[in-house]
């Protein structure tokens, strides 16, 4: 067993993308002025669904969102107490609270669920006061069946990726049931590999397996993410996507003050051609996952309800 102490998310973003470093921070920030530029020739406008309240407040992000061009789907981890998070919003009041700290402020409203649990947490009905749900597939099941950080120093004492192929036709089968049993809308940090396989992206990113997480994501109306932080998916694996007809969000995961920096996005989407009909959009009432998917914990029957 490791002694290894487990790295938060936040932390493993940070050393991930350099932002201790003073040069990278001031090459993300002198960004912005290119990005308004490039996206002017996007026929559609930028908005980035996947920001943290990490470290800042509201009040201080907005004004990057206008300096940068780019509205804002603010998002707060949300389940059980089992997951580990500076803020993880666990019940039906604390999403309340969320939702009215972002009312009137010009921004998408969401979550980004954590595990397999959290509907349970949460009533259908509060869950539809937000604009959308975001979840990924970085949590993982370990050799004991409980929920390990992929991006963990310690992740190969916690999970069995000895054959690394049989890992990868799981890891593949996790997306597709994630995007298949649980309600959400945006699936983030798409295609994104644990540092064992992460040097051979395109080896373990068989077409075969893009087109199962693809044909789930279109069967479940689910929208896949472009990520500025982790520059993923590939050209090649939105290649497929595209033609196949699924809808795209981006995201920066930006936590204070680098939300809102979408080069890789723009970039790709460029790239792709992409057009407003490619795009994901919040859905109207009613159509929302949560309330077109989800059964309600407290309304289900008795036998049904998680134990």
């Amino acid at each position: 067993m490791s002694n290894k102490h487990p790295q938060s998310r936040r932390t493993f973003l940070n050393g991930a993308l350099g932002l201790g470093t003073a040069s990278f921070l001031a090459g993300r920030l002198s960004a912005a002025p290119s990005q308004i530029a490039a996206a002017r020739e996007l026929a559609f406008p930028l908005v980035d669904l996947h920001v943290h309240l990490d470290n800042s407040s509201i009040q201080q992000e907005l004004p990057l969102s206008r300096e940068r061009g780019v509205k804002f789907g603010i998002v707060e981890h949300a389940g059980t107490r089992e997951n580990k998070y500076p803020v993880v919003l666990s019940n039906d009041d604390e999403l309340r609270a969320h939702i009215r700290k972002l009312e009137g402020k010009g921004v998408y409203k969401g979550v980004q669920t954590e595990w397999t649990d959290w509907p349970q947490c949460f009533s259908r009905d509060v869950l539809a006061q937000l604009d959308y749900v975001l979840t990924d597939a970085m949590t993982f099941p370990g050799k004991d069946g409980r929920r390990v950080k992929l991006w963990e120093a310690d992740v190969e004492d916690r999970v069995d990726m000895a054959d690394r192929d049989t890992f990868m036709d799981r890891f593949v089968d996790w997306h597709v049931q994630i995007i298949s049993r649980q309600p959400i809308d945006i699936l983030a940090n798409v295609s994104w590999l644990p540092a064992p396989l992460a040097g051979d992206y395109d080896q373990y990113w068989t077409k075969a397996r893009i087109r199962k997480v693809v044909d789930a994501a279109i069967k479940h109306r689910v929208a896949l993410e472009i990520s500025s932080s982790f520059k993923l998916p590939t050209l090649r694996f939105l290649r497929i996507a595209k033609e196949a007809g699924v809808k795209f969000t981006f995201g920066s995961n930006g936590r204070y003050p680098n939300m809102g920096l979408l080069e890789y996005s723009i970039a790709t989407a460029k790239e792709l051609g992409l057009k407003p009909a490619n795009m994901f959009t919040p859905a109207p009432e009613g159509q929302k996952a949560v309330q077109r998917r989800m059964i309600d914990p407290v309304t289900r029957p008795a036998a049904t309800r998680p134990r």
